[in-house]
């Protein structure tokens, strides 16, 4: 399972009747982060009327957490229609900011809404992808001669070894492809058991 996130930030600029609409892509992992590049964006362009924006996070077939603000403009008319673009360009872990310096001739809410999705839409369909691959943290146990395995399975499915800890038992900590994971939850089996799975795009609770 994987899926489409940018890969770098990115830019486009349109303008309607005058009005100038900046507008910005960003890669983002939390809610927290894409607040923090918001804020960013009101202080590099004070003097803008508005600071629209939108994200969505995690597989953008079933985001776990979405976000939009219109800052003042008409309640519908910006947010919306930059996270009805987003939800439509199949891109997930994405945030974008549009930034508008009104250029004295009003839109009306029609026309806001359709400048917001254009705007939306410019930066997002120029903007560079990469595949991020869906992963799951597993911690197993087992006795000491199990590490090696994992290590060597690890090494052909193309996981990680997070981290290991010994006690009685060796509890080793995996990140592991979840397209894979089912096929190798059953080698498992007789192998090591299963203390803890979660997907790594959920947050943690």
């Amino acid at each position: 399972m994987s899926y489409a996130m940018p890969a770098h930030p990115h830019e486009a600029e349109i303008e309607i009747k005058k009005s100038r609409f900046l507008a910005f892509a960003h890669p983002i992992d939390s809610r927290e982060q894409a607040m923090a590049i918001v804020a960013d964006y009101k202080a590099a362009y004070p003097d803008a009327r508005h600071h629209c924006w939108a994200y969505q996070l995690g597989d953008p077939a079933c985001a776990y957490n979405a976000g939009m603000d219109d800052d003042g403009e008409p309640s519908g008319t910006a947010g919306k229609p930059i996270l009805n673009v987003l939800s439509h360009k199949d891109v997930g872990d994405v945030l974008v900011v549009v930034v508008r310096y009104f250029g004295g001739v009003k839109l009306g809410a029609g026309g806001l809404t359709r400048a917001y999705a254009q705007s939306a839409q410019a930066v997002m369909e120029t903007l560079p992808v990469i595949e991020k691959v869906a992963m799951v943290e597993v911690q197993v146990t087992g006795d000491f001669a199990c590490e090696q395995w994992l290590r060597h399975q690890a090494a052909q499915f193309d996981a990680e070894v997070a981290a290991v800890d010994y006690g009685q038992t060796v509890c080793v900590t995996l990140h592991w492809p979840q397209a894979s994971w089912p096929e190798f939850e059953a080698m498992l089996e007789g192998q090591a058991s299963i203390e803890h799975w979660k997907r790594m795009d959920e947050p943690s609770t």
